[in-house]
């Protein structure tokens, strides 16, 4: 799912300043009321999230009073005033001992994020602003409206000059042919995959299960076996093949590879997850049809989860929820981003004028389920209070929001575009540096559809900022309409990587990013 937006871009380094004029200087606030107000905030979150431990806390204490106050005679005394018998003890270890083992066979098994790859273009692949623009006037010579629009949704798409796209698509006109549609799937899936299989040291003979997510190009034979054949992998590997799910279907694989992986014990998973460029280029002059040549770009990311205690020690991240809200029971959702023809007979993605309304009821409903998931009891509570308040008293004051910077350290929002990362900041309430990731991922690789979220998460591990503990969560959006969430509790400390798609680059950003970019 891709879109652009003339919404006014902040600028990620930018700091607010006040106005100066001939008006006099407000008068400083009381910052000792503030101090005040700050604490008793603190104060109450600190109680509700620990009510149980204050609760239990007296008790406790006044039970080992009571202990240390008795002497060994009494607590004999009070041993045999009980009148246990042999068979009251046995059954009672045996209970304590069926009770135990059924919560340990019956808990999910934990899912751990080995490491991941992702596919980095080479700088011959690359698009700028200006051969951009003198390919679409040459494709498109009697149609110079179609030309201009392209021109100023690149203006303002916060795209940079290094994204990336694959070679057919730099023929003059365009070459979309199934031939160079698996050259670039080859390309793209085996650079991540050798990537993975060297930073990991995983065999492809012990792959135990494979899925893979592309959403608009499913030849046959697949795709997975596709890779199959390329790593020689066992004949009793479990793989399956996404295709039709959006830019969402990313973490439709991993909920996919999760439900797997409960089923089978000790067993591992690899994830791919791309989107190839070169069947679905656009030829015609439909304007909600040429939106996504603008945006898309070349990406692509393999990842490996496992359920191993042995990877634990290992392992990235641990798999915390995986939310998935599919509102394609509403007609204007499930049209909103569709494969079509224009009327004269060229393919490509239509996007609807009503897709950021819909994706944003999407995205209150995905975090409706998330939120008692991930939020401390304080935030539960206020927002409890508000819904009552709302629906008995005064239904024209304004929902509380919760604050979601509470539950998560890092965020990484589906680079789809512009208006995509406006929306869920200013929804969410989240700080210019929480959305970096989204923002520099947009504007060095471009929108790669499902693969996007990992080319964030990577920055975020390039600038050295995730730490033991630190949890991220994952918002992605898809047609259909689908809204995805992942919630990931990093494992360690992650130093930051001497390879990957950010190490020749990363030392430059962020970088200011204009409202609109003169061509």
């Amino acid at each position: 799912m891709s879109t652009s937006s003339t919404t006014p871009q902040h600028n990620t380094t930018q700091q607010h300043k006040p106005f100066s004029g001939a008006m006099a200087e407000p008068p400083l606030p009381d910052f000792s009321q503030s101090v005040k107000l700050k604490y008793v905030k603190l104060g109450y979150q600190y109680l509700v999230n620990n009510f149980v431990v204050f609760l239990l806390l007296p008790v406790i204490v006044a039970l080992s009073l009571e202990v240390l106050r008795s002497s060994p005679q009494d607590l004999i005394q009070l041993w045999n005033s009980m009148h246990f018998t042999s068979l009251h003890i046995i059954c009672s270890f045996f209970l304590i001992i069926y009770t135990v083992t059924f919560f340990l066979v019956s808990r999910p098994r934990p899912i751990y994020l080995v490491d991941y790859a992702l596919f980095k273009p080479p700088r011959s692949f690359r698009v700028s602003f200006g051969g951009f623009m003198e390919h679409a006037r040459i494709v498109l010579a009697d149609e110079p409206k179609s030309v201009h629009f392209q021109m100023k949704i690149l203006q303002r798409s916060g795209l940079g000059e290094e994204t990336c796209i694959p070679p057919a698509m730099h023929f003059i006109p365009p070459r979309p042919t199934m031939q160079l549609a698996r050259e670039e799937a080859e390309l793209v899936i085996f650079s991540a995959m050798d990537s993975l299989f060297h930073k990991t040291g995983l065999k492809p003979k012990d792959v135990d299960i494979l899925v893979l997510n592309c959403s608009l190009f499913s030849p046959t034979p697949s795709l997975t076996a596709m890779v199959i054949n390329k790593y020689k992998m066992r004949s009793n590997i479990k793989s399956f093949n996404l295709s039709g799910m959006g830019c969402s279907a990313g973490l439709i694989s991993v909920d996919l590879a999760k439900d797997l992986l409960q089923r089978y014990p000790n067993s591992n998973a690899v994830v791919i997850s791309t989107e190839i460029l070169t069947p679905n280029s656009y030829l015609g002059k439909e304007r909600a049809m040429l939106l996504p040549n603008c945006l898309f770009r070349m990406g692509g990311a393999a990842i490996l989860l496992s359920n191993r205690r042995a990877d634990r020690r290992r392992a990235k991240y641990r798999l915390a929820h995986v939310v998935r809200t599919h509102k394609g029971g509403d007609d204007r959702a499930y049209g909103c981003v569709a494969q079509e023809e224009d009327p004269e007979g060229h393919i490509g993605i239509k996007l609807n004028i009503d897709l950021m309304t819909i994706a944003g009821e999407a995205l209150k409903s995905n975090i409706t389920t998330i939120g008692p998931l991930v939020l401390p009891a304080s935030e539960q509570l206020l927002f409890a209070f508000s819904l009552i308040g709302r629906k008995f008293f005064n239904s024209k004051s304004k929902p509380y929001i919760p604050d979601f910077k509470q539950a998560f350290e890092h965020f990484c929002i589906h680079a789809g575009g512009r208006a995509v990362i406006d929306e869920l900041q200013k929804s969410l309430r989240l700080t210019h540096e929480q959305v970096e990731a989204s923002r520099m991922t947009l504007h060095r690789f471009g929108n790669t559809s499902s693969s996007s979220l990992w080319y964030e998460l990577s920055y975020i591990e390039s600038k050295g900022r995730m730490k033991k503990g630190d949890r991220v969560w994952q918002i992605a959006f898809g047609s259909g309409f689908k809204c995805n969430s992942a919630v990931w509790k990093c494992n360690r400390t992650i130093k930051s990587p001497v390879d990957g798609p950010w190490a020749d680059c990363i030392d430059k950003y962020p970088v200011h990013i204009p409202e609109v970019i003169k061509l």
